[in-house]
């Protein structure tokens, strides 16, 4: 069950599309809606100058406090929001230096059962974030759900892909959506050049036989990729069928060997114009 949705703010444009993916999932599983609100202060490890000296410290105070009565804005603007809300929700605030809130977010993500996110690796100025999405990722033990730019949550998730490889990654990401497919009218297990991703027919079948058991409808389609990059498979498979939402694995083989080569999970990061779920 989905109870707890943990929906990262931090006072910019996007904010309204990520809380209106979280309270789309929220109203769906009765659950409570945390709005993360990162506020960030100045570093002063990397702001301060090799003398110091009581003008730069002064200069520096100034800084950071501008910083906090900007939180407070922020804040206050959130909490009007959240007054609308359809379900129940919190504000939680966290004030610090990127590295410190990298560290709270991770801490705050195990906490909850869902962590609501922006796309990475974007370059429109979303790289800010980039590293506390690795961070959860990899250390909350948690699924996060991630927002494509513009992409408005559907009424409801009646339609899943899962893009499905033999590996530990893969079934912590369906263990993490287990509760969106169980609503699913409709899930598609899809596996990309099956030989290459450990896909048997017997394995396959057995996958989708667990799908079932959530209530949801399953297919199964073994499709090679015939040269193609692996997530221009996934993404097609996803447009055919409309899907609502995406589960996969991510980076499922050496983290170093899939940023320097590039790979399925950083390109679907990249390019999916859907919302993806995604568990390490």
């Amino acid at each position: 069950m989905i109870k707890d949705v943990l929906v990262h703010l931090d006072g910019g444009d996007d904010d309204e599309l990520r809380l209106a993916h979280a309270e789309a999932i929220a109203s769906a599983s009765e659950a409570r809606i945390t709005g993360l609100f990162t506020n960030t202060l100045p570093d002063f490890a990397l702001m301060t100058p090799m003398d110091g000296g009581a003008a730069a410290a002064e200069v520096l105070a100034e800084l950071d406090e501008e910083a906090r009565r900007s939180g407070d804005r922020t804040q206050q603007r959130l909490a009007e929001r959240f007054m609308r809300l359809s379900v129940p929700n919190e504000i939680r605030r966290l004030d610090g230096t990127p590295g410190q809130l990298m560290k709270q977010a991770v801490s705050e993500a195990r906490r909850s059962d869902l962590f609501v996110a922006q796309r990475p690796y974007d370059g429109n100025g979303s790289s800010a974030w980039d590293d506390l999405f690795e961070s959860v990722l990899f250390g909350s033990g948690r699924g996060v759900y991630i927002v494509p730019p513009g992409r408005k949550p559907a009424e409801a998730i009646r339609r899943v892909l899962v893009a499905w490889r033999e590996t530990r990654e893969t079934a912590r990401a369906i263990a993490e959506a287990a509760p969106l497919i169980a609503k699913a009218a409709r899930t598609c297990v899809l596996v990309v050049d099956p030989e290459d991703a450990g896909g048997k027919p017997t394995l396959d079948l057995d996958i989708a036989r667990h799908l079932e058991r959530y209530g949801t409808e399953v297919e199964v389609n073994l499709v090679p990729s015939n040269g193609r990059a692996v997530s221009e498979v996934i993404l097609d498979q996803a447009r055919r069928m409309s899907a609502d939402l995406i589960v996969m694995g991510g980076y499922g083989h050496s983290r170093a060997r899939e940023w320097i080569l590039g790979g399925t999970s950083r390109d679907m990061l990249e390019r999916t114009e859907m919302p993806l779920l995604m568990a390490h």
